[in-house]
């Protein structure tokens, strides 16, 4: 059906596969992937919550002409943006999604023109973002709240960092960590609730404290803290990894 089509070039993003040679060679112009990160860092399925994870200060988007490899090829045009302290997968998505358009559109302008220059990767920096496995998403309260807080931010919307409550699902949509933590906070176990306010459910960490925003129960909707405290009481819980 390509050859049929006589395609002068194909574009693909979020594909999820790689092109088999076959295909690659049908396009006159060639294949090009619009990629979620600034390649060659985090080459591979899920760009955009591993740079969460791993506390990237930056992000952007890079076009590049597909080859065998995975994410290999050489690079057309790349754009860079800030992530801030609020971005979740979300938020980062539709930020990346909206310079992927911009950037295609003035890559495949410029290729049209004979103006650019297509440049190879780097050989220093590579990294590799693995599928998202589900059960990444259960919180360990021993780790540290900055941790924690990158995977709420990185597994909203899917598939959602989650903790026990007597026993049942809770997931987190949404928490900051924040540095107060008084003495006799520093002495309770990992996922102990300290205080449970209007302003959000302060939980102890491994390292510091984390503060829930807004929740949501098994079967329920989503709630901010203030909201979800209105029928829940927290006072001396402690939560539980999954």
């Amino acid at each position: 059906m390509l050859r049929a089509a006589q395609v002068d070039l194909l574009v693909v993003v979020a594909y999820g596969l790689i092109l088999p040679a076959a295909v690659l060679g049908i396009p006159a112009r060639g294949c090009f992937n619009i990629h979620a990160s600034l390649l060659p860092r985090w080459r591979g399925a899920a760009p955009i919550q591993r740079a969460l994870l791993a506390g990237d200060p930056v992000s952007g988007v890079t076009i590049m002409r597909m080859e065998a490899g995975l994410d290999t090829g050489p690079m057309l045009l790349s754009r860079s943006i800030p992530i801030n302290a609020r971005d979740n997968a979300k938020s980062l998505h539709d930020k990346l999604a909206y310079l992927s358009a911009l950037l295609i559109e003035e890559s495949l302008q410029a290729l049209g023109s004979g103006a650019l220059r297509e440049v190879a990767q780097p050989l220093e920096g590579v990294t590799y973002a693995a599928k998202i496995d589900k059960a990444e998403a259960a919180i360990q309260w021993g780790r540290h709240a900055e941790e924690i807080s990158r995977q709420v931010r990185a597994f909203n919307p899917w598939p959602m960092a989650e903790t026990r409550l007597d026993g049942k699902q809770l997931r987190i949509w949404d928490a900051e960590p924040i540095d107060s933590l008084s003495r006799s906070g520093a002495a309770r176990p990992p996922g102990s609730v300290l205080t449970a306010t209007r302003e959000g459910i302060d939980v102890v960490c491994g390292t510091g404290v984390l503060r829930i925003l807004k929740l949501q129960l098994a079967g329920r909707k989503p709630l901010p803290a203030e909201e979800f405290l209105r029928g829940q009481r927290l006072d001396g819980t402690r939560f539980s990894s999954p």
